[in-house]
């Protein structure tokens, strides 16, 4: 959309911050008047589908938010490194979180977590060509992680039924089943 963006930013201050996030509330003028507006700041996230010709591997960990256990696709950001590609996120998480190394990584696409609060991206990549290695999971997940290898088959059903319920997992599998190149890997 070309013009002017309807909403303006006034003023902004920090509210909260930590080692993986920021919060600001910013004063904004839009069309029909002034108010305020929160934002949460996050490094950009890589997330990888990882593919090795038969078995999807999804990583499970309990999710202190929603209080449940979640399969998802590896995924995350790197809080100590500025500037980071996502090609380099999604490598590094899923050697962090499966231990596998992919000598393939077809980029999918990019989308945001919650684009109404929050200004972090998401790269998405498929992992093919995968070799076998010891997870090297982050401090704060040490413990906490298992994997899962799943046919397509599989992963979709626990899709429908609600198994899989992490939504850049879902829109990642989205941008797979849309890309003619990620469609090939899988013989659709």
């Amino acid at each position: 959309m070309a013009g002017d963006p309807p909403i303006r930013r006034l003023s902004s201050r920090l509210i909260y911050e930590n080692p993986w996030m920021r919060l600001r509330e910013d004063a904004i003028r839009r069309p029909a008047g002034e108010g305020i507006y929160a934002v949460i700041e996050k490094p950009q996230a890589g997330l990888v589908v990882p593919w090795d010709g038969e078995h999807l591997h999804l990583v499970g960990q309990w999710r202190y938010t929603v209080e449940r256990y979640s399969w998802e696709f590896p995924q995350g950001a790197l809080h100590d490194v500025a500037g980071a590609s996502g090609e380099e996120v999604a490598r590094t998480e899923l050697v962090e979180e499966t231990g596998l190394r992919a000598a393939r990584m077809l980029p999918l696409g990019r989308f945001t977590f919650a684009v109404g609060m929050s200004n972090q991206w998401c790269d998405a990549f498929l992992a093919c060509d995968l070799e076998a290695g010891e997870p090297q999971p982050e401090a704060e997940e040490e413990g906490l992680l298992t994997t899962r290898a799943v046919t397509v088959d599989a992963f979709e059903a626990m899709v429908r039924s609600g198994e899989v319920y992490d939504a850049a997992s879902v829109a990642a599998w989205g941008l797979v089943l849309l890309d003619p190149a990620a469609r090939t890997e899988f013989g659709r």
